[in-house]
């Protein structure tokens, strides 16, 4: 059976990733390539949240080390282990080295930033005591199937099939530190590939690299998409399947962990990918989609760094209370307009109605459910369940 692997940048995420079907989740903490650190005051409620659902956690400790960290990466990785991690996601060869000695039964997991292109390489990581290589993005399908034939069957493949790339060989970029000050290496990238930018002819006459009319975004990586190749990459040797985005939201979570749920599913039972999940990964916040490396070179969208999306996120269910849903708003919406379900129930998701009426908090009748996070009833045909989401389509 393959791992489908799901970003949880906060508990939110966290549970939103679990009620949709991921097998496992990744989340970060001090010491994580992103700079969101909520995750590390609540990752042993992460842990326990997921085993108790039958689920993993891996914790990323995949920052690029000074000597300065050890001291503290080693009382968190001895806390990591205490409060049973599944795995660490690590990348420096010093931290990988200080986790075998500090928690030797500890399962370790190549990250990306290491850049394992190759199979020698895997191989090497295999001989080091590692349980599972995350590929780099950088790598071919073909690449994939000579790594797995070089390793043995205790360790595992685990490929990105979903989100942003990096113009970088898998986030080595030091132009956010140069640019801004910000590390990408130590979790804080600015992302300045996704900028315009503009040339200086002497003097200060500024010149616009101009690709079209709306500027030039030469850096600009297309977001990859492999909902159609899932079969492809199982055949390979993957056994996880991990999404991008531990700093997209909790909506981008729950649309793509449907999505590759149900594609994973197909895959395993010998079917092709629904064609609700491949309508599903265009549903929510993306850039133009490729296959990144895994058939050719990963393309550039010369015509924006900004993403787009179909729908917008309305409503999260609570829960139910007689015959109404308790809906929290995360979007404005109002009565008479059509909304869609997104439901950890693939038979229930998708589906459409014509909101009639629904009560506010006071339990008086509103037509206008305009406050942040406002607590709602509403009528609904479609079975829904705690977590599911609401959403419109945009005109």
């Amino acid at each position: 059976m393959s791992e489908l692997l799901a970003p949880a940048g906060d508990m939110e995420k966290l549970k939103t990733a679990l009620h949709f079907g991921a097998d496992a989740v990744y989340a970060g903490g001090g010491f994580s390539l992103r700079a969101d650190k909520s995750m590390d005051r609540d990752i042993a409620e992460g842990i326990s949240l997921a085993h108790a659902a039958g689920k993993k956690l891996y914790a990323a400790v995949n920052i690029y080390a000074k000597d300065g960290d050890f001291p503290a990466l080693t009382d968190y990785i001895q806390h990591l282990d205490n409060l049973g991690a599944d795995g660490i996601i690590a990348a420096d060869p010093g931290i990988i080295s200080l986790i075998r000695k500090t928690a030797p039964n500890m399962h370790i997991h190549v990250s990306t930033q290491a850049n394992t292109t190759n199979s020698y390489a895997a191989a090497f990581w295999a001989d080091m005591g590692v349980t599972r290589i995350v590929a780099a993005r950088e790598m071919s399908l073909d690449g994939i199937k000579r790594m797995r034939d070089m390793l043995p069957d205790s360790v595992q493949i685990e490929c990105f099939v979903h989100g942003a790339m990096c113009i970088s060989y898998s986030g080595r970029c030091l132009l956010s530190d140069y640019l801004t000050g910000r590390s990408a290496n130590r979790g804080d990238c600015a992302q300045p590939c996704r900028w315009e930018y503009t040339l200086t002819a002497g003097g200060n006459t500024p010149l616009t690299i101009g690709e079209s009319e709306r500027g030039s975004y030469i850096l600009n990586s297309k977001d990859m998409c492999m909902i159609d190749h899932i079969k492809q990459l199982k055949e390979a040797g993957a056994y996880s399947f991990k999404i991008e985005g531990r700093m997209k939201t909790r909506y981008y979570c729950a649309s793509a962990v449907s999505a590759y749920r149900a594609a994973i599913d197909a895959a395993e039972r010998g079917e092709q990918t629904p064609e609700t999940a491949r309508r599903e990964v265009y549903k929510h916040s993306h850039r133009e989609y490729s296959t990144g490396f895994y058939f050719s070179p990963a393309q550039v969208s010369y015509d924006t760094s900004y993403p787009a999306q179909e729908y917008d996120f309305t409503g999260v269910v609570l829960g139910r209370e007689g015959d109404c849903y308790i809906v929290e708003q995360r979007g404005r919406f109002r009565c008479g307009e059509k909304l869609e379900t997104l439901c950890a129930n693939r038979q229930n998701t998708a589906k459409t109605f014509v909101l009639e009426d629904m009560l506010g908090e006071d339990g008086e009748p509103i037509t206008d459910a305009k406050l942040v996070k406002e607590k709602v009833r509403i009528k609904c045909d479609i079975p829904l369940e705690e977590g599911d989401m609401l959403r419109r389509r945009r005109v």
